[in-house]
């Protein structure tokens, strides 16, 4: 198994790192969420490691924060954080960025009762049981179709003038 390397990057810098939506529109944003650095961490990058562009976040109001800029395709958070919920946070990024998909996680029995009560107020979440193999994660994102979208083909490409001639695109 490849050596991963770890960085911790302030939410300031992210468009200076290059992540950003713009620079590779094709990589899908994934935020991870955990209270916990290392997991954040090194799910984030085992995910990065797969061709997504995963950042992590170590509470509620910084995975916002990031949201604000650069508004993810999925959210990956642990229920329990500190401050807001993790299903809080569920909430509040799906009133943010309405097409974000959400993957809960959490090796606490308690948050039953924090999904029951999220059920009731009409949100349905998905919650996968922590410690997660990252086989199993990988399958769960492949189950919400969350995908690479394809690069564009430029003129200087092979077969860019047929594809637009059967797309009904003129030069």
């Amino acid at each position: 198994m490849p050596e991963l390397n770890f960085e911790t990057v302030p939410l300031d810098e992210i468009t200076r790192k290059g992540l950003t939506a713009e620079t590779d529109p094709h990589r899908p944003v994934i935020l991870v969420v955990d209270d916990e650095c290392v997991i954040a961490d090194t799910l984030a990058a085992i995910l990065t490691s797969r061709g997504f562009a995963a950042m992590p976040a170590y509470d509620a109001e910084s995975a916002l924060d990031f949201a604000g800029m650069i508004p993810p395709e999925l959210l990956l958070s642990d229920v329990v954080l500190p401050g807001m919920s993790g299903i809080d946070l569920a909430i509040a990024m799906k009133e943010a960025v309405p097409d974000c998909r959400v993957l809960l996680f959490s090796g606490q029995a308690a948050t039953v009762n924090l999904l029951a009560a999220a059920r009731d107020a009409g949100h349905d979440f998905t919650v996968l049981a922590k410690p997660i193999h990252p086989g199993d994660l990988l399958a769960r994102i492949s189950e919400l179709d969350v995908r690479f979208r394809p690069e564009p083909q430029t003129r200087s490409e092979p077969g860019w003038e047929r594809k637009q001639a059967r797309s009904g695109v003129s030069r």
